[in-house]
C-alpha cells in the first residue's frame, strides 16, 4: 500500500489547518517538537502529498507543486513563530522563578560544616599518602581472631571480657566490635605482599562511659610497616614528621617504654605540644613498637627476614590537642555550632 496522497486543494488545506492547530494547542517547547514531528516531518500527511507529486501528470506539476510548497512553507513559518513565542515564555517563567529580591531581608539558614574529625582524618591520610604509604580499610564488625588471637592477646588478657569489648551474639561465633584498627593491620599483612607500608584510619568501640575524656564509639589511626631492616628509628622518624606537620615545625615525639601484646619493644608515644594551652607541655598521644614476631608469624611472615613497626592514636584525643577541645561529649553530640567553628572546607 502506497504511502503518498492524491493532491487536491482540499486535502492541502486540511493538512495545513491540522498543523496550525496542533501548533497552536503545543504548551512547551517539547510538545510543540512532537507537533512538528506529526505534521511536518517525512512522515506527515504534507510530505505525503509532496511524494505524491510523482504520480502528478506533467501538465498538473507546476501548479501542484506551487500548491504543495506554499503549504510547507506556511506550516514552516507558523513553527517559526510558534517556537519564538514558547521559548520567551519558558524564559521568561525561568527567570521569574530564579529571581531573587536584593531588597529582601536576608536569609538566616545556617551553612552547615564537614565535621572536624572527618576534616582531620583526611589530612592525616594525606600526610602518610604523602610519604607513599596505603590507605587500609577493614569490617567494623570483626571476628576475635583478628582482634585479639592474631595480635598476641592471652585469652585471658582484660581487653577480651565483656566490660571491655561489644561482644555480638550468639557470643559463640566470636564475632565483636573492634576495639582498636589493629585487625586491619593483620588483614593488610595476609592480603598484601611486603613491604608493606600502610596507613588504618577507622571507627573503634569500647564499652566506656560517654563522659568529657571518653566515647563508646570514637575513631583512631594505626600505622603498620613490614620491610627487611626495619628499626625503632625508622618509627621515630615517621612520627616525628607527622607530629611536626599537624602540630607545627617545634613539635616532636619521645618514646617511654610500655607493654602492648602487639610489640615488643613497645613505648607509648608522647607528643611535645608547643602551643599548648597553657604552656608548652608533653602529652601522652599513642602507642607504638615494634611487631611482636608472634604477630608476624601469625600473618605467615618470618621474622628473621622482615621485621616492622605499628602505631596507633585516637583521632579525638589529636583534634583535642589540635584546637584545645575540652569535651569529647562536643564531637559526637551532631551540634552544628561545634562544627562551625573549624570553617566551611570543601
Amino acid at each position: 500500500m502506497s504511502d503518498s496522497l492524491t493532491i487536491t486543494p482540499e486535502a492541502v488545506a486540511a493538512a495545513v489547518q491540522d498543523a496550525l492547530a496542533a501548533f497552536t494547542a503545543a504548551e512547551d517547547t517539547a510538545a510543540l517538537k512532537a507537533a512538528r514531528a506529526a505534521h511536518a516531518a517525512e512522515a506527515s500527511p504534507l510530505a505525503k502529498l509532496n511524494a505524491s507529486l510523482r504520480s502528478v501528470a506533467p501538465e498538473n506539476k507546476a501548479e501542484f507543486g506551487k500548491l504543495v510548497g506554499q503549504a510547507r512553507g506556511e506550516v514552516n513559518r507558523a513553527f517559526t513563530e510558534r517556537e519564538e513565542q514558547l521559548a520567551q515564555a519558558e524564559t521568561a517563567a525561568r527567570l521569574e522563578a530564579e529571581r531573587i529580591d536584593i531588597t529582601a531581608v536576608a536569609s538566616r539558614t545556617r551553612v552547615g560544616a564537614r565535621h572536624p574529625l572527618t576534616l582531620l582524618q583526611e589530612q592525616i591520610s594525606d600526610i602518610f599518602v604523602g610519604m607513599g604509604w596505603e590507605i587500609a580499610e577493614g569490617p567494623e564488625l570483626e571476628h576475635e581472631w583478628f582482634n585479639f588471637d592474631s595480635l598476641n592477646f592471652d585469652v585471658d588478657h582484660p581487653a577480651r571480657q565483656m566490660q571491655d569489648t561489644f561482644f555480638v551474639d550468639p557470643v559463640e561465633r566470636h564475632l565483636v566490635m573492634r576495639t582498636h584498627t589493629s585487625p586491619v593491620q593483620m588483614r593488610t599483612m595476609l592480603e598484601r605482599d611486603v613491604p608493606i607500608y600502610a596507613l588504618c584510619p577507622g571507627r573503634v568501640y569500647r564499652t566506656d562511659e560517654f563522659d568529657a575524656t571518653h566515647l563508646p564509639v570514637f575513631s583512631q589511626f594505626e600505622g603498620i610497616v613490614v620491610d627487611k631492616g626495619i628499626t625503632m628509628a625508622h618509627l621515630k622518624g615517621t612520627l616525628d614528621h607527622a607530629a611536626k606537620v599537624l602540630f607545627g615545625p617545634e613539635a616532636k615525639t619521645r618514646f617511654r617504654t610500655n607493654y602492648f601484646p602487639f610489640t615488643e619493644p613497645s613505648a607509648e608515644l608522647d607528643l611535645w605540644h608547643p602551643t599548648f594551652k597553657g604552656g608548652a607541655r608533653w602529652i601522652e598521644w599513642g602507642g607504638c613498637g615494634m611487631i611482636n614476631p608472634n604477630v608476624l608469624r601469625a600473618a605467615g611472615l618470618d621474622p628473621e627476614v622482615y621485621s616492622g613497626f605499628a602505631f596507633g592514636m585516637g583521632i579525638e584525643r589529636t583534634l583535642m590537642f589540635r584546637s584545645d577541645v575540652q569535651d569529647m561529649r562536643d564531637m559526637a553530640e551532631g551540634d552544628v555550632r561545634f562544627s562551625e567553628q573549624f570553617g566551611m572546607v570543601v
